[in-house]
């Protein structure tokens, strides 16, 4: 019988591809991309994106083999914030993760179609973000950082109880951020029940914090409750600095602020939001859609007390208020 070798050489090249073909799917296969927004600075966000990438490891994602991650940082420049999130956009990343209120605030409007998972953020609805927490709807869902008044009522409670002669709170923020509106607004409600008086005072620029503090001293203020924000964050140790040379007991709604010398911090546990936006960004890399994904709030609240700081200001922590500390720094 006459055999056609053209038929031999098509049948062997069919068994070749078939053997090869499993691999080249595995090398073929697509690198999901990720692009990280961060307000701070990178250092200051270390911990955070340490448990991040833990996070994604333990869900199957590796970066540099199966995923990877654009990280971009505005340092606290607010201004920054536009540019650096159309440079993601134009990247064509699978998500965006903005961290902060600032952050997400500017990549919603580069943005309309790229998922994006924002990570502690203020009070989303009313900064317009989503339009509920249950259905976010449109392009974007997340984790939120605060509970609102609750949270400034809490700081205020704190101060009350820890300096039990307040009368006067001095309250710094950044006014070219969306949030420190909302911010006041709720501090001054929780003020006037708890029969106190605020001085509202503004940094929009690290240049104006020496004079802030300054007016807080003139204005005769017993403690001051520094307002979140990365520019803060970015900053946190001189701020510290600033508040014991000022020797005013002062809260703040970052963790790592106590860690940096501040006096007190009460706030959600943001490493535990970045692991939990893993499981966000996992699961719209299998498709689910952020629209369908309700905005979470914080379930886990840390309360710190700096025992050093106090003890600079000649500041004796009330037994009762130190006994709720869930972490003490001596």
């Amino acid at each position: 019988m006459k055999v056609n070798k053209s038929v031999i050489h098509l049948t062997l090249g069919a068994i070749l591809l078939a053997l090869n073909f499993p691999a080249e799917a595995q090398q073929s296969k697509k690198v999901s991309r990720i692009g990280f927004l961060g307000a701070a600075s990178a250092s200051s966000q270390a911990s955070r994106l340490d448990a991040f990438r833990q996070a994604l490891r333990e869900l199957g994602y590796t970066e540099g083999k199966n995923i990877a991650v654009e990280y971009r940082f505005a340092d606290g420049d607010f201004e920054r914030l536009p540019d650096l999130a159309s440079e993601l956009v134009r990247l064509n990343v699978d998500t965006i993760i903005p961290q902060s209120t600032p952050a997400a605030l500017a990549v919603k409007q580069a943005t309309a179609t790229i998922p994006i998972v924002f990570v502690a953020v203020g009070d989303a609805v009313s900064m317009g973000l989503v339009g509920s927490l249950a259905r976010p709807g449109g392009n974007i869902t997340g984790i939120s950082s605060m509970t609102g008044p609750e949270l400034y009522g809490k700081h205020m409670e704190i101060l009350k109880e820890t300096v039990p002669k307040l009368t006067r709170v001095a309250v710094l923020s950044t006014p070219t951020t969306s949030i420190s509106p909302f911010a006041l607004r709720e501090i001054e409600t929780v003020a006037r029940a708890l029969k106190m008086s605020l001085q509202p005072l503004e940094a929009r620029s690290p240049d104006e914090y020496n004079t802030a503090f300054a007016a807080a001293i003139k204005g005769r203020a017993d403690a001051i409750l520094i307002v979140s924000n990365p520019m803060f964050l970015n900053d946190r140790t001189r701020l510290a600095d600033l508040a014991t040379k000022s020797r005013l007991a002062a809260i703040y709604g970052v963790l790592e602020h106590a860690e940096a010398g501040g006096l007190m911090a009460y706030a959600a546990d943001r490493v535990d939001m970045f692991r939990r936006a893993a499981d966000y960004v996992d699961k719209i890399l299998k498709g689910t859609k952020p629209a369908d994904l309700p905005v979470e709030q914080p379930t886990k609240f840390e309360f710190v007390i700096n025992l050093k700081a106090a003890k600079q200001i000649g500041l004796t922590i009330p037994p009762n208020v130190l006994a709720r500390a869930d972490k003490v720094i001596k």
